[in-house]
C-alpha cells in the first residue's frame, strides 16, 4: 500500500484511518466531501495535513471519484451517511450516496485497475442477531433505510469481485466509538450530557445490546484487512466479541465520569419496535484466523479515551439538540 486514497477521510473512523497511514508511510489522498470553506472535518488541524494531498468532491460525482483513484494502488471507502434516524426522513439520499456512491467507486478502480479496494459495510446490515456471536455466514435482514443502502452496497461490491475480479474486500464494524464520533452516535451522547451537568439524561431504548470496538482497534483491523491476501472477495467483522445493553453502558459511563444521573427516554430517539436491532455481538473469528488483528483496549479503557477527549472538545458539541 503505497499509494492510497481514502474517501470520508474527514469523518470519524477516516481521519483516524488516514492519519493511521500517513504514520505507516504511505502516500495518502484524502477525498473530503466538498464545502465552500475548503472544510477539511476531523483533519482541518491534524499534525499531519502537509503530509496528506486532499481532494474535495462528492463521492456521488463519478468524474471526481474517477479523477480521484488514478495512479493509486489501494482504495479505503468509507464515504457514507451513516445517520439511522435521518435515513428515516430521506432513504433516497442513503441510496444515493451509499450505493451509487459506492458503484461509483467500485467501477473507477475497476477502471483504473486498482489492486486493493476495500469497501466499508457495517454490523446494521444483520438486523438483531438470530444466533450469537454474528458471524459473516449470518443473514442479511435491513431493518432501516440505512441498512438496506449497505447491504445493496456490499452486494454490489461482492458483484464486481465475481464478475470483474475487482480486487475487492469488505469489512464490517460493529460499534464502533472513540474521540472524534458525533454525538448523534449513544457513547458520546451520554457523555456529553453528563459533562454538561445534566442531571437527566435523554436516551432511547435502554435493552438492546451491542459490541463496542475502540476506534484505533478498528483502524488496525482495516489496515489487516487490506494487507491480508485471504480476504479478497470477502466480508470480514470487526468486533470483541462480547456485549453490552445501552441501560448498562450508561451506568459505566456515569461510573467512569463520577457523576449521578437519572436516565429519562426521549421518544424521538426510540426506534419503531420492527425497526431496532435488538442485538448485536460480533464473532471475530475470520478477522482473527486471516490476520494479525488484535484488539488492544478493552471497553473501560477505551471509554476512558473518549471521556478525556470531549471532556477537551466539550464545546465543539451541542448538548441541547438530539443528532440525528
Amino acid at each position: 500500500m503505497k499509494k492510497i486514497l481514502i474517501t470520508g477521510a474527514g469523518g470519524f473512523i477516516g481521519s483516524h484511518l488516514t492519519e493511521c497511514c500517513v504514520k505507516q508511510g504511505g502516500k495518502v489522498k484524502a477525498f473530503i466531501h466538498y464545502n465552500s470553506k475548503n472544510n477539511r472535518g476531523w483533519l482541518e488541524h491534524s499534525k499531519y495535513t502537509k503530509d496528506i494531498e486532499f481532494i474535495a468532491g462528492d463521492v456521488r460525482d463519478f468524474d471526481a471519484v474517477s479523477d480521484a483513484v488514478k495512479g493509486c494502488d489501494t482504495v479505503f471507502h468509507l464515504a457514507a451517511l451513516i445517520g439511522i434516524p435521518y435515513s428515516y426522513k430521506s432513504p433516497l439520499a442513503y441510496i444515493k450516496t451509499n450505493v451509487e456512491g459506492t458503484y461509483n467507486i467500485l467501477q473507477a478502480t475497476k477502471d483504473s485497475k486498482v489492486k486493493n479496494v476495500i469497501v466499508t459495510s457495517t454490523s446494521e446490515t444483520y438486523g438483531t442477531a438470530q444466533y450469537v456471536p454474528i458471524d459473516e455466514k449470518h443473514p442479511a435482514v435491513a431493518q432501516s433505510p440505512y441498512a438496506a443502502s449497505k447491504v445493496g452496497a456490499d452486494q454490489l461490491a461482492l458483484s464486481y469481485y465475481r464478475s470483474f475480479d475487482l480486487p475487492v474486500k469488505i469489512v464490517r464494524p460493529f460499534n464502533t466509538y472513540g474521540p472524534r464520533q458525533s454525538a448523534r452516535a449513544i457513547i458520546p451522547a451520554i457523555i456529553v450530557q453528563i459533562l454538561n451537568g445534566a442531571k437527566e439524561i435523554q436516551l432511547g431504548n435502554l435493552k438492546p445490546t451491542r459490541d463496542f470496538t475502540y476506534v484505533e482497534d478498528t483502524v488496525r483491523g482495516f489496515l489487516a484487512v487490506a494487507k491480508s491476501k485471504t480476504t479478497l472477495g470477502k466480508a470480514i467483522n470487526i468486533g470483541m466479541r462480547s456485549e453490552i445493553s445501552i441501560e448498562n453502558l450508561a451506568a459505566l459511563i456515569t461510573e467512569l465520569i463520577g457523576k449521578d444521573v437519572v436516565i429519562k427516554t426521549d421518544k424521538q430517539r426510540v426506534r419503531k419496535q420492527t425497526s431496532e436491532v435488538e442485538r448485536l455481538v460480533c464473532d471475530n473469528t475470520s478477522l482473527c484466523q486471516t490476520t494479525d488483528w488484535k484488539p488492544l483496549y478493552d471497553l473501560k479503557k477505551g471509554l476512558k479515551e473518549t471521556i478525556r477527549f470531549i471532556e477537551k472538545n466539550l464545546n465543539q458539541y451541542k448538548a441541547d439538540i438530539y443528532n440525528v
